[in-house]
């Protein structure tokens, strides 16, 4: 997406490393209960991760079908490797992988979103997530979910979007079901107690 390239880190935009938390009200389904880490956002548009919406398709099975890995290695990968799930990332250009991950990896194609996660879109990371040299926290993602000029801030205000800073222990959460409760929880919030209706002064 051309956000992502003209993305200039001297110029965040204001929902840079933000979640946005689907309200009761989302007339798109595929978002119904979702929670995004905004990676990009600008006048030109926005681009995010859906983080807890789980792929069917296992890590070791991408690496193999990627080309990283022989089958006959995929049994031997780090427990870390083994385990990361793979997240529907949402529904634009679904055929294509996107890492969030900590600062502690960097290579020349990773884009700093905070001053803590960056984004690689590359299949560096994966081989080093493989053999167990990638970051101490990674977020897999297939697709993703994207806005044009204005769109994003339209929704917000016709009351389909929550926002509220990330948190590192959100993002990289294993208990990817709760997510979404679980940050309505820290924020206050019952879901039982949100309105489907946009509130207009």
């Amino acid at each position: 997406m051309d956000i992502l390239g003209r993305k200039n880190t001297a110029q965040r935009g204001f929902l840079d490393d933000q979640f946005l938390i689907a309200m009761p009200g989302m007339k798109d389904e595929r978002f119904a209960r979702s929670v995004i880490y905004v990676c990009a956002h600008s006048e030109e548009g926005a681009m995010g991760l859906i983080i807890n919406q789980v792929q069917q398709m296992l890590f070791p099975d991408l690496l193999v079908q990627l080309g990283v890995l022989e089958e006959s290695q995929a049994i031997r990968l780090p427990a870390r490797a083994r385990d990361l799930v793979i997240r529907h990332g949402g529904p634009v250009d679904r055929s294509r992988g996107f890492v969030l991950h900590s600062d502690d990896y960097m290579v020349e194609s990773s884009m700093p979103v905070s001053g803590e996660i960056c984004l690689t879109a590359t299949v560096d990371i994966l081989r080093a997530i493989s053999d167990g040299s990638g970051p101490r926290h990674a977020l897999m993602a297939l697709g993703y979910s994207g806005w044009g000029a204005g769109q994003l801030e339209h929704e917000i205000t016709e009351n389909g979007w929550l926002t509220c800073p990330a948190s590192i222990d959100m993002l990289f959460n294993h208990e990817i079901d709760r997510v979404y409760d679980r940050i309505l929880a820290s924020l206050g919030i019952d879901p039982a107690h949100l309105s489907i209706q946009a509130g207009h002064a």
